[in-house]
C-alpha cells in the first residue's frame, strides 16, 4: 500500500487520545471529518489479524456528533431520514441513511436517543451539520442544533467483552446490540454502546469531554495486558470482507438508498415526512438500476487505488469497484462495486480492469462473512 505524509494544520483537529495514539507507534493517519484518524499500527495486514483474534481501543472522535435537542428533535431528525423512527426508544442507536431532496445520500450514521428530546447524530466524513441547521431554520424548528464536545472511544474485538467488563463492571456485558447504557468512570457518566464500525463485535464509548481521555485510554490497556490489547483503527481489509459501507468512498451524494442495499431502511408512504420522500417513493416503485455487491477478484494481491476501477462485461462497462484489497483469510482479492442490474445476480462473473491488469471476479449477493 502507497504512503503518503500528511501535513497537519490546525485544520486537522487533534482528539483527546492524539497524545496515546502517537505513543502507541501509529504509522499513518488519514483526515476524516477534519480530524486525525489513525489508519495502522504495524501494518494493515497484521492490524487485521490482531482484530480478529484479540481486542483493540480505537480513536474514532472523528466519528463526530450532531446534537439535536427540543422540543422539535425528533420531528427534526425524521426529516431528514426516511427510516420510521417512530418506535425509537431511548437507549436506543439506529443506522439512518441521511438523504436530500433528491433521494441522494448525504450521510449513513448512527442515530443515538439520549431523551425523548435529545439525540446524537454520530456521522461519517462530511459536513452534515450545516445541512441539518439549514433544515432546523428553514423548518422553523424549535431545536438546537451543534456539535457537542463528544469524541467516540471504540473497543472491538473478540475479547472486547472482557476487558470492557474489566474497566465498567460484568453488567456492560448485557448491553444489546445497538443499545447503549450509561456507566460511571472516574466519577463521570459515559455513554456505552455495543456498536462499531467492525464485524468483530465490541463497543464505543462516547466520552463527553476532553479531560478523561487519557485516563481511560490508561485504564483500558492497564486492565488489557494479559489480552494482548493494542491500539488499531478502522481495518480496510476486514470491513471489506464484512461489507461495511465507506460513505465519501463506497457512497456518495449520487448514490440513493435503494442503490446501497439500504431500501428496507426506507418508509417512502403518504405518512412519512422525509424531505426526499417522493424522490425515494418513485425509486421504490422502479427499483434501482444498479446496487453495491461484494466481489471476489481473482489473482495476485491487489494494491488499493484511489480510482474507482471498472467492471466490464462483454468489454462493456457494467459497473465500478470503489475498493479492492487482498483478504489473507479468504486467499482471494476482496472487494466492494456498484454493478448494473443485468450483472448484480449473485455468482455472476466479470472482468475488472485493475491497475495491474484486467482480472476476473466474481459478483456475491452477500458478503465475505
Amino acid at each position: 500500500m502507497s504512503q503518503h505524509i500528511i501535513s497537519v494544520s490546525a485544520r486537522h483537529r487533534e482528539t483527546p487520545f492524539t497524545r496515546r495514539v502517537n505513543a502507541a507507534g501509529v504509522k499513518c493517519y488519514s483526515v476524516y471529518n477534519h480530524m486525525l484518524l489513525p489508519v495502522f499500527f504495524d501494518s494493515v495486514e497484521a492490524d487485521y489479524r490482531h482484530l480478529k483474534d484479540h481486542v483493540q481501543v480505537w480513536d474514532v472522535s472523528c466519528e463526530r456528533q450532531v446534537e439535536i435537542v427540543g422540543p422539535d428533535a425528533a420531528k427534526l431528525l425524521q426529516i431528514l431520514t426516511p427510516r420510521n423512527l417512530s418506535t425509537m426508544t431511548v437507549g436506543q442507536c439506529r443506522y439512518i441513511p441521511v438523504v436530500d431532496d433528491k433521494g441522494g445520500m448525504l450521510n449513513d450514521p448512527v442515530a443515538v436517543k439520549l431523551a425523548e428530546d435529545r439525540y446524537w447524530i454520530s456521522i461519517a466524513d462530511s459536513d452534515l451539520l450545516f445541512w441539518v441547521k439549514g433544515l432546523a431554520i428553514g423548518f422553523e424548528l424549535d431545536v438546537e442544533v451543534f456539535e457537542p464536545d463528544v469524541s467516540p472511544l471504540g473497543v472491538q474485538g473478540p475479547k472486547s467483552d472482557e476487558l470492557m467488563a474489566r474497566v465498567f463492571g460484568d453488567a456492560v456485558r448485557e448491553i444489546k446490540f445497538f443499545r447503549f447504557e450509561r456507566f460511571d468512570f472516574q466519577g463521570v457518566s459515559l455513554c456505552v454502546a455495543r456498536s462499531g464500525y467492525s464485524k468483530q463485535g465490541g463497543f464505543e464509548i462516547y466520552v463527553d469531554g476532553t479531560e478523561l481521555g487519557e485516563p481511560l485510554w490508561d485504564a483500558l490497556f492497564a486492565a488489557g495486558e494479559d489480552l494482548n490489547v493494542r491500539a488499531g483503527g478502522p481495518n480496510l481489509i476486514e470491513r471489506v470482507e464484512g461489507g461495511l459501507l465507506s460513505y465519501g468512498g463506497d457512497i456518495t451524494r449520487e448514490n440513493n438508498p435503494y442503490e446501497c442495499g439500504l431500501g428496507k431502511f426506507c418508509s417512502v408512504d403518504e405518512n412519512s415526512v422525509c424531505i426526499g420522500r417522493d424522490a425515494l417513493a418513485e425509486i421504490a416503485r422502479t427499483g434501482p438500476s444498479k446496487q453495491i455487491r461484494s466481489l471476489a477478484i481473482e489473482g495476485d494481491p491487489l494494491i488499493p487505488a484511489a480510482s474507482p476501477w471498472p467492471i466490464l462485461a462483454d468489454g462493456k462497462p457494467v459497473g465500478r469497484v470503489s475498493v479492492g484489497v487482498w483478504s489473507p483469510d479468504h486467499r482471494t482479492n476482496v472487494a466492494l462495486g456498484i454493478v448494473d442490474k443485468s450483472h448484480w445476480d449473485d455468482g455472476t462473473r466479470v472482468i475488472i480492469a485493475t491497475p495491474q491488469g484486467e482480472r476476473n471476479a466474481t459478483i456475491m449477493e452477500k458478503s465475505f462473512k
